[in-house]
């Protein structure tokens, strides 16, 4: 297996920057916003994206965990989790965090999720990958970087350095 860095740790770090410098602009601030990033990776690029903005604003930007399982349609079902300390979603601006967006069935299983537990003024999604090859119709709102790639490859992150590869 042979694998290539597609996005340094500082690539990385600059591409989340201008990430939270897009949500910023687009939600006029994040006084409305909700962050929930999908375990595992989702919620630490969640994490890196919300310190962004927290320099940003000048005031912290609290992450929630959103864990899937219920509302795959390509896994066996478990009850969907938001993390407990979560606030109600009704009338708040959610974003939802991940670090890459392929076939469109992790994020569509977000939405659900999200809409389950409350009614939200928008959601939004939030990629640092976006590999193409969707199975649903799903376009996220953020994207770090769009990587075209063959169905056989990888895209991995790694969050802890933070960087990107591809393994083929």
């Amino acid at each position: 297996m042979s694998r290539s860095e597609l996005m340094s740790p500082a690539g990385v770090r600059r591409t989340v920057t201008r990430l939270a410098y897009e949500v910023r602009e687009r939600n006029r601030g994040a006084d409305t916003l909700m962050v929930f990033g999908l375990k595992s990776r989702g919620r630490a690029l969640a994490e890196m994206l919300a310190a962004a903005l927290e320099e940003v604003e000048g005031h912290e930007v609290p992450v929630h965990a959103l864990t899937l399982a219920g509302y795959r349609d390509d896994e066996e079902a478990a009850p969907a989790e938001l993390s407990a300390d979560a606030p109600d979603a009704t009338g708040r601006d959610v974003l939802v965090v991940d670090d890459v967006l392929f076939t469109g069935r992790t994020a569509r299983a977000a939405l659900d999720a999200v809409v389950a537990h409350g009614r939200p003024r928008s959601i939004q999604l939030a990629v640092l990958v976006d590999r193409g090859h969707r199975e649903v119709p799903i376009q996220p709102d953020y994207v770090g970087r769009r990587i075209p790639t063959k169905h056989r490859e990888r895209v991995v992150v790694d969050t802890d350095a933070p960087a990107v590869y591809l393994e083929e």
